[in-house]
């Protein structure tokens, strides 16, 4: 049996998870992108996809930074509107184009996928520099690599799989 690396481990659970955040585009109507999820004529105070992926789009250059590797510049904007203490709200005016935010969630997530498959495991090892409660619970930059590229997304495609179904999309 052939050992294979943490980089490419990590890697593999991440091209699984950014294709079904494509596939959970399907279908969107770009104008509803930002707009809470209606259910009865009732909004739903859930993130809405433009908020998801502007959020997790922020992640694939901060993982990129820890590895030192090579990553997109993060707007500007994008840090207020959609970081871990931003609110998403019901207010299209607010965000940009819904293709902006997905071109730069792919654009660095694809640049992390190859990052992370060139990555030695002792880079994996150092340690987490985050401090505080996410080096507690992920002491390494590999624990908390795999958090972000596997649970963290995923979480946060589930509020898009549920968006969707509110939405009368259906599943991905």
């Amino acid at each position: 049996m052939s050992s294979r690396s943490l980089g490419n481990i990590i890697a593999d659970s991440l091209q699984l998870s950014v294709g079904y955040a494509e596939r959970l585009l399907r279908d969107v109507p770009a104008d509803q992108a930002c707009r809470f999820a209606r259910v009865n004529g009732v909004a739903v105070e859930s993130n809405h996809p433009a908020f998801i992926y502007g959020h997790l789009s922020l992640y694939a250059p901060k993982v990129l930074w820890q590895l030192s590797a090579p990553s997109p510049t993060i707007p500007t904007h994008f840090e207020n509107l959609f970081s871990k203490d931003a609110t998403c709200r019901d207010e299209p005016d607010l965000y940009p184009p819904f293709d902006e935010i997905t071109a730069f969630f792919f654009e660095g997530h694809r640049m992390l996928a190859g990052a992370l498959r060139s990555t030695t495991n002792e880079t994996f090892d150092k340690p987490n520099p985050a401090g505080g409660t996410m080096a507690e619970r992920f002491p390494t930059l590999g624990s908390v690599q795999t958090f972000y590229c596997g649970g963290h997304i995923m979480m946060h495609l589930g509020q898009m799989s549920a968006w969707r179904r509110m939405m009368g999309l259906g599943n991905a």
